[in-house]
């Protein structure tokens, strides 16, 4: 029987904690004429992350005392987000993911938003959660065969997802984003899988039927998404129901047009608040019809997997 522990705050929040704090610390020991509430910042940073490391060190215990326990992803309560600049970018991340194509317009070339698929804030299980991204990144990645940062990996999507232009890597909006994301992981510590990390895990050796996906789309898909897979909007501009085809849509080089991948998350996640209802064939199906509708083409993905191995739903 697997064990779910809440847990608590983690090395991948010290970490962030460590970094932008550092500024404050070496300016306040390199500077003779520091300032007393400079002092004071710096001895509460210190002791912030004190307190982080000795909570990591008891989820560590804790979860090495249970075999087989697994985190789960939930939201933070945002009563946690602390009260000061990095709580500030917290909340502006948290902005941003909820309300992208509004906020960076510059930078958004659609009318989507993080969450609209990213779900709950980047933190439900099994809806490619962010809850602990700043603890595994670094990381390889075969489609640009190199390894990414995390800020890349962020930039992807607004490239693909968003069918848009990427973050300035130093801007207040991407240290947003790395806030909110690291603030979301508090809960994770580094080396630990959550459980509901990515997708659900779906058959990719069943053939895909796109006339019965089209059968399947009008049944169960267009009461939202609308005939045309082209979402449903409000007076404002905002979507009711985001667009998964045509001009609003994300791209033809996002994972979401890629049969296999859209469909381990329409599997684990719809119909809206029926997941798990289809079975694996019936997702496959719905997705191998609706990625291949018209949307944005994305330059240069013939450059994608530079050395081989891209998977066979990739696409060219």
């Amino acid at each position: 029987m697997k064990i779910f522990l809440r847990a608590k705050p983690s090395y991948s929040i010290v970490m962030t904690a460590i970094l932008t704090m550092g500024a404050v610390s070496l300016s306040a020991c390199s500077e003779s004429n520091t300032k007393a509430v400079d002092r004071v910042e710096e001895a509460e940073a210190l002791a912030r992350v004190k307190s982080l490391e000795a909570r990591a060190t008891a989820i560590k215990e804790e979860m090495a005392a249970n075999p087989g326990a697994k985190l789960n992803i939930s939201m933070p309560d945002e009563s946690t987000i602390p009260d000061d600049e990095y709580g500030a970018a917290v909340r502006r991340g948290l902005e941003l993911a909820n309300h992208t194509y509004r906020e960076l317009p510059n930078n958004v070339g659609n009318q989507l938003n993080c969450t609209s698929c990213h779900l709950n804030n980047g933190s439900e299980a099994y809806a490619a959660p962010w809850n602990g991204l700043p603890g595994i990144f670094p990381i390889y990645r075969g489609r640009d065969a190199r390894v990414n940062s995390l800020q890349e990996r962020i930039n992807g999507c607004f490239q693909r997802s968003m069918n848009g232009t990427p973050l300035d890597m130093n801007s207040d909006e991407m240290n947003a984003f790395m806030s909110y994301m690291t603030w979301l992981s508090q809960d994770m510590p580094i080396g630990i899988s959550p459980e509901g990390r990515g997708f659900v895990a779906i058959d990719n050796t069943l053939t895909p039927d796109p006339e019965n996906g089209k059968k399947l789309f009008v049944e169960t898909c267009v009461s939202c998404h609308g005939d045309d897979g082209e979402g449903q909007y409000n007076d404002d501009g905002t979507y009711i129901y985001p667009a998964i085809a045509g001009s609003n849509s994300f791209n033809d080089g996002a994972g979401m047009a890629r049969t296999y991948k859209a469909a381990a998350f329409v599997k684990g996640k719809m119909p809206f608040g029926q997941g798990n209802t289809l079975t694996d064939q019936e997702a496959i199906d719905i997705s191998s019809y609706f990625t291949q509708l018209p949307r944005p083409v994305k330059a240069n993905k013939d450059k994608d997997w530079p050395k081989g191995g891209a998977p066979v739903d990739v696409r060219r």
